[in-house]
């Protein structure tokens, strides 16, 4: 024979609820035993197993306790036209997932997090840094004239412009077991220099600067380590300040 109600065991055994939060939910009102015992002890009939599974499936499509209790309130139809608009906000975290999940292979697989496509309202860290930049620098002479040479570009000149400068980081980085003042670390700061040249006027005061920002920014540290060496933004700053002083 069927037992007439079912005790907070029972609801934990069914539904695999926790029994703290079914006394949270009572205690909010969200969902009410039944009956209480003499001895206080919570009793639940057929009807209400069905609320529960209700608020349980309720909050698997991501509404607040606040949203599903105003929900319940509502009648059968109308709780069906909600559920039906909330399709569609799933659909678009669903999709906003697969984006996540597609930038974390490409960030495992060793692009740099500056390259990942992945902020939604936030524009993407390339736009950041240049805003960062533009803030900082964006009186000066020098950043003027990096700005204009930036805007007469097409988009592909930019590509070949900036995939030249990555090409010098990593030989830059197969140097690495050599000393930051020899001829070849040397030759290739000068390439550097070179393509900055073609942006800006670079006088020893902005090229500390860039290599300060190279050493010391996590997030340029976070990107030189791409090219298979934590400690390359090190080697990078003496490089560039023994070009400086020497």
């Amino acid at each position: 024979m069927k037992k007439p109600l079912l005790t907070v065991n029972d609801i934990v055994q069914i539904t695999g609820i926790t029994g703290r939060t079914l006394h949270y939910y009572d205690r909010i009102h969200l969902f009410k035993p039944t009956h209480l015992t003499e001895k206080g002890y919570r009793l639940y009939d057929r009807s209400s197993l069905e609320k529960l599974q209700t608020i349980l499936f309720l909050k698997e499509l991501d509404f607040s306790l606040k949203e599903i209790a105003d929900i319940l309130k509502l009648t059968r139809q109308e709780q069906k036209q909600i559920v039906s608009k909330q399709r569609q906000t799933l659909l678009a975290k669903k999709q906003r997932l697969e984006t996540i999940m597609a930038a974390l292979e490409e960030y495992v697989s060793g692009n740099d997090i500056s390259h990942l496509q992945i902020f939604n309202s936030s524009l993407p860290l390339k736009e950041q840094y240049a805003n960062e930049a533009r803030f900082i620098y964006g009186e000066t002479e020098a950043y003027k004239a990096f700005n204009e040479t930036l805007e007469k570009l097409s988009p592909d000149e930019k590509e070949e412009r900036f995939s030249s400068m990555e090409e010098i980081f990593k030989q830059i980085a197969s140097c690495f077991d050599q000393d930051p003042s020899s001829d070849e670390v040397q030759r290739l700061i000068e390439e550097w220099k070179k393509n900055l040249m073609q942006f800006m006027t670079c006088d020893a005061e902005l090229l500390a600067c860039i290599a300060h920002t190279y050493k010391f920014d996590a997030r340029f540290k976070n990107y030189f380590n791409q090219y298979g060496n934590e400690d390359l933004t090190d080697f990078l700053y003496n490089a560039i300040m023994h070009n400086i002083n020497r």
